[in-house]
């Protein structure tokens, strides 16, 4: 069932050609996750086994800053989870099937 919007607002025709650079976008960015999950672990990791040589506390630093890095990038993963689940519901609405 359709519904009309009330001052007969036409919806956009979007462009083939910009809607396959969107897919290929959305692909790239759900396809990055691992990478910033990696990395935050690394900075996490690194910047606290520096920090223990530098204050001489190890290894503590290093562990405190290993968990943030974890929370820091399964937040990137849940980030990038919605995101895919939004470009998803808007591409199905585009097409009509939402």
């Amino acid at each position: 069932m359709s519904e009309r919007h009330p001052k007969g607002v036409t919806p956009a025709v979007i462009d083939p050609a910009a809607r396959k650079t969107k897919r290929a976008y959305n692909a790239l960015s759900a396809s990055s996750v691992g990478l910033e999950l990696g990395i935050a672990v690394m900075v996490g990791l690194f910047g606290g086994m520096w920090l223990d040589n530098r204050f001489g506390t190890t290894p503590w630093l290093m562990l405190v800053f290993l968990v943030l890095g974890l929370v820091a990038g399964f937040r990137n993963v849940l980030r990038a989870v919605e995101r895919a689940e939004r470009a998803g519901d808007a591409e199905d609405q585009e097409n009509g099937r939402g």
